[in-house]
């Protein structure tokens, strides 16, 4: 499985501004001085060499869309956030827009940062497409119908010219989707949300975003490391720092680093990648939690490392 991040940030979308923009270049620019870089090639691999992630890039502004790429004719991807529009315009630009497609998608919760691409779905509108939206939670076809009507948006669901179709999971309970087995898992979050673990071949995803973990309920860990156990990715909500998670933003429903590399520590899982970014934090503060999470893994590791990511748009994961 290949794991594609089209989206990674929570609550909202929170694309770099001018300014921010404008901070990245100055830098550049002190940081390359006297350095020759007189051609595209001594510059780009002064920047490969010398700029950090967060100086030379961003780690972006969608909101959550993962695209798990199984290698067949079909597509497999978690949320609809702000990020599904870029993944179905790759889509179309790939395969074409006459050529019919099939789209699954596992939609963890339908609070609107999930779902706020759907309307922007390009293959949606494609007669031909058939879209297949799963979730165990109850709402979904409410949820994803109301945003298309009136006077929220122009284009009502009933004349999107693919086929859609909604189907209800039952959490722990196993599902083939696209050549995958596929479960769901309740997780601590308002209005509900559900985690999937996607399985094929003996590798093991874990997409588990808007979740809050509490320390203190040493039962529910236990059952989140459980569906965690052995997985060779874990997708973790680790919008919070610890100290927020269990202070001013407790029960706001979502979870922290630490959080995230203690329960992957005790599922035995391979790789941990930070996602669902706050909004507030820009690229560098994103790289410092990452350095944090790393020293935090180090300190505490007691068998084999985790290897430990932050998600950005874009990254590729190879499982």
């Amino acid at each position: 499985m290949k794991v594609r991040f089209w989206g990674t940030r929570g609550s909202l979308p929170s694309p770099l501004g001018a300014r921010a923009v404008e901070a990245k270049i100055v830098n550049a620019l002190v940081k390359g001085a006297g350095a020759g870089l007189d051609s595209e090639a001594k510059a780009r691999a002064f920047v490969a060499e010398h700029l950090s992630f967060a100086e030379r890039g961003t780690y972006g502004g969608n909101s959550s869309c993962v695209q798990i790429d199984l290698g067949g004719p079909e597509y497999l991807i978690c949320d609809l956030g702000s990020g599904a529009r870029e993944f179905s315009l790759s889509t179309l630009a790939k395969g074409g827009p006459s050529k019919p497609q099939t789209y699954h998608v596992l939609v963890s919760h339908v609070h609107w940062d999930h779902i706020m691409g759907f309307p922007f779905f390009v293959p949606a509108y494609i007669p031909g497409n058939r879209i297949k939206l799963y979730s165990c939670h109850a709402k979904l076809e409410e949820a994803i119908r109301g945003q298309h009507k009136g006077p929220c948006f122009p284009v009502e669901f009933e004349t999107l010219g693919a086929t859609i179709e909604f189907v209800t999971l039952e959490p722990g309970r196993r599902t083939d989707i696209a050549g995958a087995s596929v479960t769901g898992f309740a997780q601590l979050h308002g209005n509900d949300s559900y985690g999937y673990r996607i399985e094929r071949d003996g590798k093991a995803v874990v997409y588990s975003t808007d979740a809050e973990h509490k320390p203190e309920d040493t039962a529910e860990t236990a059952r989140a490391a459980a569906f965690f156990a052995d997985a060779d990715l874990v997708i973790f909500d680790a919008m919070y720092s610890l100290a927020e998670s269990v202070s001013i933003k407790e029960d706001w429903g979502h979870s922290s680093n630490v959080l995230g590399v203690e329960l992957c520590q005790m599922a035995g899982a391979k790789q941990l990648c930070l996602f669902h970014h706050e909004p507030v934090n820009d690229d560098a503060r994103i790289d410092a939690i990452l350095a944090e999470t790393i020293r935090f893994e180090e300190i505490t590791r007691t068998g084999a490392a985790l290897k430990i990511c932050a998600a950005y748009d874009g990254l590729v994961i190879e499982v």
